[in-house]
């Protein structure tokens, strides 16, 4: 045997290693005797100097795998499989659940907790390589709360010190909207409710867009803004026949689900969509409302920069701007306004226009209201201790206690003379 090993009966080096029962003996083969016996683990350093080890001081008893940790590896394989990821991503989170595992705090948390974990390396890995994978994807493959999942994720992420990069909006539209069942005709949905795909999601990234640029998408969970970005874009290709259908008959249609948000979401879209649409000349004579935009959603997509610079201005800087570019051409601070209400919106003499909305965010122009606390209750009753800072407050001086003499004085004297005896 290559290492200098040799027999303690005879001597020799002549050392073989033999298998009796699955399990691994040295064997001398001049004269039989059995070198190592029992020997189930060893060290590297170990077996160079034949020396037997016991399986606790083994390096086997290190590596050892519990069952919770082989099934969560077991699951993290399974879920990269089912999402048909690549094989290095799948090497990436068993990498990271391992990682995980070996915190105290994972492995003695919950059962809940380690199935989330699971879904959690899975969906840091996809960000990290800029894979479109939802949250909701993973809670629905995992039958997981999404309350939990979200705050387990935050957990890993902050506890192995992983930079995980924000899923990019345009990505997560068109993952999202792939998962619409409206592109094929089937016994679920008419015919008049099917769209092309294409041209679908084309629409819907433009309106998600238009969401962002007017502060709707800003601190906000995106999926809502996106389901109602999809609605109005579904709806505005043909709006003569699914102008009826509402947004909770079209999600059942889809087979998604209705986030709660999205009605408001839908409210504020169509608010900026008003807006934009006084600003077009062929539009304003039509006093179009929250339902008839919709079959104007493609123009005001067209025009959507101009559009949104006159509809909603920054704040008063841009105010302060515009007065001083009028000053500069010698006209007054009103006429600016009134020349423009004159020739665009024929508005009669002396009648100016709106103005401009401010572009900021819901709440801001929308704060919620501040509960206000009611006044303390005063318990004074006369009998309190006066500290010695106010003491000097109630003492009077010489001269105060003369004039308050006098005063006394006088207005006993007057009371005498008004009431004679």
């Amino acid at each position: 045997m290559p290492g200098g090993g040799h027999c303690p009966d005879c001597g020799s080096t002549e050392l073989v290693e033999d298998s009796h029962y699955s399990q691994s003996q040295l064997v001398c083969s001049d004269c039989g005797c059995v070198v190592t016996e029992g020997v189930l683990t060893t060290t590297f350093s170990d077996e160079g100097n034949l020396r037997e080890v016991t399986y606790s001081r083994s390096t086997g008893e290190n590596e050892q795998v519990s069952r919770s940790q082989q099934r969560g590896l077991r699951r993290v394989r399974d879920l990269c499989r089912v999402l048909q990821l690549p094989s290095t991503f799948e090497d990436t989170a068993v990498a990271y659940y391992q990682q995980a595992y070996r915190h105290s705090g994972i492995r003695a948390a919950r059962l809940q907790k380690k199935e989330v974990l699971v879904g959690c390396c899975v969906l840091i890995t996809c960000r990290q390589h800029n894979w479109p994978l939802t949250m909701g994807t993973i809670c629905t493959l995992l039958y997981a709360d999404l309350d939990v999942f979200s705050g387990t994720y935050m957990q890993i992420v902050k506890l192995l010190g992983l930079d995980v990069p924000s899923l990019c909006l345009a990505d997560l539209v068109k993952t999202y909207c792939s998962s619409f069942r409206l592109f094929q005709a089937s016994p679920s949905v008419p015919a008049k409710y099917v769209e092309d795909k294409e041209k679908m999601l084309s629409r819907t990234l433009q309106l998600v867009e238009l969401a962002d640029e007017t502060w709707l998408v800003t601190g906000r969970h995106p999926l809502p803004v996106i389901t109602a970005a999809t609605f109005l874009a579904w709806q505005s290709l043909q709006p003569s026949e699914r102008l009826t259908c509402s947004l909770a008959r079209f999600c059942k249609l889809a087979n998604v689900d209705l986030p709660c948000p999205a009605s408001s979401r839908l409210q504020e879209l169509l608010a900026v969509l008003l807006r934009m649409a006084e600003q077009l000349a062929w539009l304003q004579v039509l006093r179009l409302d929250r339902r008839s935009v919709v079959k104007h959603i493609g123009d005001l997509l067209q025009h959507r920069h101009t559009l949104v610079r006159k509809a909603f201005r920054d704040g008063p800087a841009e105010s302060e701007a515009g007065e001083e570019e009028r000053q500069a051409r010698g006209q007054g601070p009103g006429q600016g306004k009134e020349e423009v209400a004159s020739r665009s919106l024929d508005l009669p003499e002396g009648k100016r226009p709106a103005s401009p909305a401010l572009l900021l965010p819901p709440c801001m122009l929308k704060p919620p209201k501040r509960v206000c606390p009611p006044p303390p209750i005063s318990t004074a009753t006369g009998d309190e201790d006066i500290s010695d800072s106010e003491i000097e407050q109630y003492l009077r001086t010489p001269q105060e206690v003369r004039d308050f003499q006098k005063a006394q004085a006088a207005r006993q004297a007057a009371t005498g003379v008004s009431n004679p005896p």
